[in-house]
């Protein structure tokens, strides 16, 4: 993605590097990566993310500390470059929102972090990946998650999987915006398990689409391979391909997210066609 020397966005708040004291899951790689990948990653983490960091919380946790450090060239490096994606996605929004009369697009910050965190949402290891979180309507990520996503569930290394997963997040802010999340948290409320899951997934989707509209917007910007690289994230973090890594079989029951192949076309359904009409996953998925 071409990113240099362009503009960086003010709501980018980098707190890598500041000291960290508390208490981190024992064992927070790959085991604690794969359960939050399950159900949170791309998650709007207001409807989920207290009972998980309940339940990883009950588990054995070590103590952390660590002290104020210099960031390296390469992380001031990666930290400009999600400054700057952050910035296109204000840019895309704004322009979505008044091409179709949705008011006026609010900019969500963003929080940059090293092992821990604490929102409005609870307190998260790094363990937890990327997440949004409505009630500060902030997105929350530690970039180690990418190294993760890259090494464990084979998503292809580059800046553009990054660039997916922060419009993904963005996109969740959206459906903040739009009231979407609220209303999905109302009907699962009376629905069950498995129907609750089907809306999560419908969620979940529309995110992707939102990402895929972002990148239509952005085309000025990207560059060969750009595209490739968010498909290859989005396929890694299917339900049913993390479920076939992880358990070895596939239950289409307890999907939260999609599909590896749903994710993939609702990501170039937003893309291809740039059209804020074509985001209603709830009426193509929910019967």
């Amino acid at each position: 993605m071409k990113w240099k020397g362009r503009r960086q966005s003010g709501n980018l708040e980098d707190r890598r590097g500041t000291s960290t004291k508390g208490k981190l899951v024992a064992g927070g790689g790959i085991i604690a990566v794969v359960i939050i990948i399950l159900q949170l990653f791309g998650g709007e983490t207001g409807q989920t993310i207290a009972p998980i960091l309940e339940q990883i919380n009950q588990q054995q946790s070590q103590s952390v500390t660590s002290s104020d450090r210099q960031l390296t060239a390469d992380e001031v490096e990666i930290g400009n470059f999600v400054g700057t994606v952050l910035a296109d996605t204000e840019d895309v929004w704004h322009q979505v929102f008044q091409k179709h009369n949705l008011g006026t697009y609010k900019e969500p910050k963003m929080i940059l972090f090293t092992q821990q965190v604490t929102s409005a949402c609870g307190t998260a290891s790094s363990a937890m990946g990327p997440f949004y979180c409505p009630g500060d309507q902030k997105v929350y990520m530690d970039l180690v998650f990418f190294n993760e996503l890259h090494t464990r569930f084979g998503a292809q290394k580059g800046d553009f999987a990054i660039a997916y997963v922060t419009a993904h997040e963005i996109g969740h802010h959206v459906q903040t915006l739009l009231g979407t999340s609220q209303k999905v948290r109302q009907l699962q409320r009376n629905s069950s398990k498995t129907e609750a899951n089907k809306l999560s997934v419908a969620l979940e989707l529309q995110a992707d689409f939102y990402a895929g509209l972002w990148a239509h917007y952005n085309q000025q910007y990207l560059e060969e391979g750009d595209i490739e690289e968010a498909l290859s994230a989005a396929k890694a973090v299917g339900d049913d391909a993390i479920q076939k890594r992880v358990q070895g079989h596939v239950v289409p029951d307890y999907f939260t997210h999609g599909t590896s192949a749903q994710r993939m076309e609702w990501f170039l359904k937003g893309y291809k066609t740039g059209d804020m009409s074509n985001h209603d996953t709830f009426a193509v998925l929910i019967n």
